[in-house]
């Protein structure tokens, strides 16, 4: 049988690392604002005749769009954001824009101001604080006829941070490499990975629960190494079908739900790994107050090797 709690320091320390270079991503790079998120406006524009990105993000410095950002959406298409634009001033971009490269449709425009930008931003971070919540109090509500129901659901939320963070940390780094922007799809998609990962982790929970009742062992991390290998199985395939579908989404689809298919791959990724190495893991060394382990990392991966 594998030895998956055995090894559970291994895991997180590999955690660890991904995770501080998560960190170091966001306060290095940051995370670019989409329009949703802050005032401008984008259009989205469609040229009949090939053109080249550097080419068009030359002209529109030439044309006083220094600052704009340019993103090819498709075959032809490319999406412009820039500052608040009035009618006369799309109007003489389009026009500009048409002398330069031929003809050029209006296929969208976007307008959002300060206000409804501040106010989107406060929303979205409330919808994720109150899902955490959610999920927090349904989990710990789920195993309360269990010994300590909260380090279920406390052991869940760490995962979901854990998961999170992650996502922010690409997302950073493909916002310093690609301008990538953070969006309203990309919210959606963070509610769904918290979703799922949560989905996985109760699947453990519940068999850990389960094999408690029925007294597989009287030492806990027994218990909850079996209860991972017998759900091993599912967790794996299900994030594998799951996969296929998101990928059939980000390769078929396309731009218009790249960062929900994006965050969707590497949510799915990072809450299987969490399920399975990090939340029940997290039970052990809270059963057995390891941790002050942590503090030790030496010792520890001694022991456990």
């Amino acid at each position: 049988m594998f030895d998956i709690i055995g090894k559970r320091f291994w895991f997180f320390l590999i955690s660890a690392g991904v995770i501080l270079i998560a960190i170091i991503s966001l306060a290095t790079f940051g995370l670019k604002a989409g329009i949703e998120f802050e005032s401008g406006s984008m259009m989205i524009l469609n040229f009949e005749q090939a053109v080249d990105q550097t080419e068009l993000e030359h002209e529109l410095a030439n044309m006083g769009y220094a600052n704009a950002i340019v993103q090819g959406t498709g075959e032809g298409y490319f999406s412009i954001r820039s500052h608040p634009l009035n009618d006369q001033e799309r109007t003489v971009l389009k026009s500009a824009l048409t002398v330069k490269f031929g003809s050029v449709t209006e296929e969208g425009f976007y307008y959002v101001d300060p206000v409804i930008a501040r106010k989107t931003a406060r929303i979205a971070a409330i919808a994720v604080a109150v899902a955490a919540l959610g999920i927090l109090l349904y989990v710990t509500w789920a195993f309360h006829r269990m010994p300590k129901p909260f380090r279920y659901g406390a052991c869940a939320i760490i995962a979901l941070i854990h998961d999170a963070l992650i996502a922010l940390g690409v997302f950073s780094i493909l916002g310093a490499i690609l301008d990538w922007e953070i969006n309203l799809m990309f919210i959606t998609g963070v509610l769904a990975v918290i979703g799922y990962s949560v989905n996985n982790t109760v699947v453990v929970f519940d068999r850990i629960r389960e094999n408690l009742k029925i007294g597989v062992s009287p030492d806990f991390e027994v218990v909850v190494n079996n209860s991972l290998v017998e759900t091993l199985g599912r967790s794996l395939n299900t994030s594998l079908t799951t996969l296929i579908v998101v990928l059939a989404l980000l390769f078929f689809v396309g731009a218009t739900i790249q960062n929900f298919a994006v965050v969707l791959l590497i949510g799915i990724i990072a809450g299987t790994f969490s399920s399975v190495c990090i939340a029940p893991p997290l039970l052990v060394v809270w059963e057995k107050g390891e941790w002050s382990r942590f503090l030790h990392p030496i010792k520890v991966f001694q022991r456990s090797a």
